[in-house]
C-alpha cells in the first residue's frame, strides 16, 4: 500500500517494487503473511517503530534518525523478552537495503515489527512471553506529509493514558495502541482530527500517536517522561532544535488541560504527524486558531533538517545509496 499526500491509500507506481523483509528474507509484499495462530495477535505481544525516510536534494535518499529509532525498538524489545536477531547497525543496513530493492527515492515510511510468534516445542498453551518464538518483520510504503500545516482540531479524549505501572508506556508495544485507537475513534466521531490524553492525575501525557508541546508564557513545555508518555524521536528533534537554532530552551514539567486552552500555542510531534499545529482544542481556537510562529519556525527547521539542508545535523541521516 502506499499513501498519497492527504493520507488516502493510493496505487504504487509501476516502477516501485512492492517488497518487504520477513521470515529472515526480501520478499513480494503479498508474501510476507502470518497464520492467524501468531502470538503477537492473539495477545498484543509485538514491538514496533514508525520511521521516515525522505528525499534529499541531490536526488538520493536518507532515513532519519535510523539509529535511534532501532536502539528504542531493541529497548522495546527488551521488556517483551523479543529477541529480533539484529543488531542497530544491522538494522539500519537492513532497512537501507529493503528501501533500495523497493527503488523509490520518494518520501517513504518505514514499519518495522518484533513480534511473539509462536509456542516452542514442549510449552503449554497461554499467555506468557518465554517459551514462544521470535520474528521481525519490516516494511515500507510511500508516504509524504499527511497532516495540514494550517492546523488540526483535538479534543480531550475520556480515554485516560494508561500508567507506567499496569503497561509498559515507554515502550511501543503493539497491544498497548488500543487505548490510542479508542481515542482517535472518539475525536473523530466528534468532528476531529486527534485526541490528547490525560493521565491517571488528569495531567497531559499524549496526543494518540503524537507528542504535545505548547507555547506558555513565552516559553517552550512539553510534559516529562514521568507523565506516562512514550519519549518521541521527533520530540527529541524537537527540543534539539528549538535550542539550538531558534535560542528556545523548553522546560520539561507537568501540563493540565487548563495550560493548553491558555496556550499561545499547541502543536503535536510524532515520525508520521511531524510537527502539526493544533489550532483549535475541545472547540476553542487556540489563541488566534491560526499556526503560531515558533511552531511555523519549527516545522520550517525540521524540513531543512531532514532534507539534509543543516550540515550540523547530516549525522541524523542514514544515507541509502544507490
Amino acid at each position: 500500500m502506499t499513501v498519497t499526500q492527504g493520507g488516502a491509500p493510493a496505487q504504487a507506481s509501476p516502477s516501485v517494487a512492492q517488497v518487504a523483509y520477513h521470515d529472515g528474507e526480501f520478499m513480494p509484499l503479498e508474501r510476507a503473511v502470518l497464520p492467524v495462530t501468531t502470538q503477537a495477535l492473539q495477545y498484543g505481544t509485538g514491538v514496533f517503530e514508525g520511521i521516515r525516510a525522505y528525499a534529499q536534494d541531490d536526488g538520493s535518499l536518507a532515513i532519519f534518525r535510523a539509529h535511534d529509532h532501532y536502539r528504542r525498538l531493541l529497548r522495546s524489545s527488551r521488556t517483551l523478552r523479543i529477541d529480533p536477531g539484529r543488531s542497530v547497525e544491522e538494522l539500519c543496513e537492513l532497512t537501507a537495503e529493503l528501501l533500495r530493492r523497493i527503488g523509490t527515492s520518494e518520501d517513504t515510511y518505514i514499519r518495522p515489527l518484533a513480534y511473539k510468534r509462536a509456542l516452542l516445542p514442549g510449552q503449554k498453551p497461554g499467555v506468557g512471553l518465554s517459551g514462544v518464538s521470535d520474528a521481525l518483520s519490516v516494511n515500507a510504503f510511500r508516504m509524504g506529509s499527511y497532516t495540514d500545516p494550517a492546523g488540526i482540531r483535538c479534543t480531550i479524549s475520556s480515554w485516560r493514558r494508561p500508567t507506567s505501572d499496569a503497561l509498559p508506556v515507554r515502550a511501543k508495544v503493539t497491544g498497548g495502541y488500543v487505548n490510542n485507537a479508542l481515542a482517535v475513534d472518539e475525536a473523530r466521531a466528534a468532528g476531529c482530527d486527534d485526541a490528547i490524553l490525560l493521565n491517571s492525575r488528569g495531567q497531559v501525557a499524549e496526543a494518540s500517536t503524537s507528542n504535545v508541546f505548547a507555547v506558555i508564557g513565552g516559553r517552550l513545555v512539553t510534559p516529562p517522561a514521568t507523565a506516562d508518555l512514550l519519549e518521541g524521536i521527533t520530540r527529541d528533534t524537537v527540543v534539539t532544535l528549538a535550542e539550538d537554532l531558534l535560542q528556545t530552551p523548553t522546560d520539561f514539567r507537568d501540563m493540565g488541560r487548563d495550560d493548553l486552552a491558555g496556550a499561545d500555542e499547541v502543536f503535536l510531534t510524532g515520525t508520521g504527524t511531524e510537527i502539526v499545529p493544533v489550532t483549535e482544542l475541545a472547540g476553542r481556537p487556540v489563541a488566534e486558531g491560526t499556526p503560531g510562529s515558533l511552531t511555523t519556525a519549527l516545522m520550517r527547521a525540521y524540513q531543512d533538517v531532514v532534507r539534509g539542508k543543516e550540515p550540523h545535523y547530516r549525522h541524523w541521516l542514514h544515507p541509502v545509496h544507490a
